[in-house]
């Protein structure tokens, strides 16, 4: 389909002016509006005003100037449709074979904490509507909402004698829908987070492509990452300094990592296989959280996930030792540290800039024929919790009582936690029956050659038997927090109290599926 007529109305100036040159020296007519006009006309460009091309003015502050049949007329008509060639000559409609949108910057705005008016104010109207009329009219328009697709058009046009072809407006026209779904998902998730409606009738979810993978979960899985945009200091926005492409399975890993590392104020380090943590620590610096954390489980160690909140220095990287790894997440790294990592053409090293606490989102799992919508889980304090034994733990044990509980929230269910001085001791995950998540947390601890007379234990439900206090107390545990809340609790506090075991509960589980 030949170009003789474009318009182009952008708020993303990015490559215009090279792309409206080449439509110009190809004799193409050129409409534009506003702030485009002038840039195009500053840079000796011919153009024709919107306003001077339908014979109407701008009118209610620019709210109104692209919304006339001139415009979408122009648009829409099937230029091999009798009736239509019937309408644009019976009201002196010119056709428009070429649009160029991208739309008023509504997240953008939004992200700089601009005020409820001004958030309005930058909705785009009249844009999505010239986008979805050109993309429904693909037979005869090319949609282009991305400058990185202006050499595309360019390169076509070049050697079609300024047509594109079927194949590739068909393509710009999928691509400009998704771009419209993507811009009302921002404004509807926006405008019902105003109305405080977390769950609305219709739930928009959106994404931008951040990278496609090399494959999924497994070889003959397909994969791709997307961006949802919704928050800041997120893994999507960490960059990659070093190392091979990601994989689906090392940014799952990479975000269980960062997720919990980001619970702690104290220097802290994560190590992560297969989603679930294998050892977890805090410390003075990273080096020694490092240290602590390796001695868990240095055997499921190898091949992990390490998440620090602290910039990686020289002593962190030489505590490293020969220690096989798949992918580093940190704040950032000193020149030492990337000189001695670089040394590691496997390991992908990602740094993520500042790290806060996390912030509250909405999470998303899919299911059969749908997904689950669920606001993220939360953390309590030290004063909610409610000593439930006649014995209460000590300032030092309640401090490892909240940091086996906080690492609890992000270890599959079932979940049992092992902890002393600021240390995972054993972690037991995923199991059908508690019972079993306890016995392997002991094992575990065992099998690393720590010991666990005077650990704490944190359950991430409550006890539905004593035998978890049971085994508990052989393993020499000194105190548990546990949600409370089993039809046997009083069971379960009476072994408790037998064993001289302070127990703690929470009124709060973290069931993690």
């Amino acid at each position: 389909m030949t170009i003789k007529r474009a318009l182009i109305s952008v708020s993303d100036k990015t490559g215009l002016l090279d792309f409206a040159k080449l439509l110009h020296q190809s004799n193409i007519t050129i409409l534009s509006t506003g702030g485009t006009a002038k840039t195009l006309r500053d840079a000796g460009i011919a153009v024709t005003e919107v306003s001077d091309h339908t014979g109407f003015p701008e009118i209610m502050d620019g709210r109104v100037k692209t919304l006339h049949p001139k415009i979408h007329g122009g648009i829409l008509a099937i230029r091999n449709n009798d009736t239509h060639k019937k309408a644009l000559n019976d009201h002196h409609i010119e056709t428009i074979d070429l649009v160029v949108i991208n739309l008023y910057p509504f997240e953008e705005t939004v992200a700089k904490g601009a005020d409820f008016a001004t958030c309005i104010e930058n909705i785009d109207i009249g844009g999505p509507s010239m986008v979805r009329s050109a993309a429904k009219n693909h037979e005869s328009v090319t949609i282009v909402t991305d400058p990185s697709d202006y050499a595309i058009v360019i390169e076509e046009m070049r050697a079609n004698n300024n047509a594109t072809s079927l194949k590739t407006r068909k393509i710009l026209a999928a691509k400009a829908y998704s771009k419209t779904a993507s811009y009302d998902a921002a404004i509807s998730h926006w405008f019902n987070a105003q109305n405080e409606t977390p769950f609305p009738q219709n739930l928009a979810i959106a994404g931008k492509l951040k990278q496609s993978l090399h494959y999924g979960e497994n070889p003959h899985q397909r994969a791709a990452f997307y961006a949802t945009g919704e928050t800041t200091e997120t893994l999507a926005d960490a960059k990659q300094v070093q190392g091979t492409e990601l994989s689906y399975n090392n940014l799952n890993d990479v975000s269980a990592a960062f997720e919990l590392v980001r619970e702690f104020d104290k220097p802290a380090v994560v190590i992560v296989k297969h989603a679930n943590p294998c050892g977890v620590a805090v410390g003075s610096n990273i080096t020694e959280a490092f240290t602590k954390a390796l001695a868990c489980d240095p055997v499921s160690a190898y091949g992990g996930i390490i998440a620090t909140n602290r910039p990686l220095t020289k002593e962190f990287c030489d505590a490293l030792g020969k220690l096989f790894l798949e992918v580093m997440i940190a704040p950032d790294a000193d020149e030492q540290a990337t000189a001695i990592l670089s040394s590691r053409k496997k390991l992908k090293l990602l740094l993520s800039g500042n790290i806060t606490k996390p912030q509250a989102k909405m999470t998303v799992k899919t299911i059969s024929g749908g997904f689950l919508y669920q606001e993220d889980d939360i953390i309590i304090t030290k004063d909610e919790l409610k000593t439930a034994t006649k014995s209460a733990p000590s300032n030092g044990q309640l401090d490892d009582l909240m940091f086996a509980f906080t690492i609890a929230k992000h270890v599959k269910s079932n979940t049992i936690v092992l902890a002393r001085g600021g240390a995972t001791v054993g972690i037991g995950a995923g199991q059908m029956s508690r019972i079993d998540s306890t016995r392997i947390a002991c094992w575990k601890a065992k099998e690393a050659g720590l010991e666990t007379t005077g650990c704490v234990l944190a359950s991430d439900a409550f006890f539905p038997f004593p035998d978890n206090v049971e085994m508990a107390a052989q393993a020499g545990i000194s105190a548990i927090i546990q949600p409370g809340g089993s039809m046997r609790d009083a069971e379960v506090i009476e072994a408790a109290d037998k064993h001289n075991i302070a127990m703690v509960f929470t009124d709060v589980r973290h069931f993690r599926h």
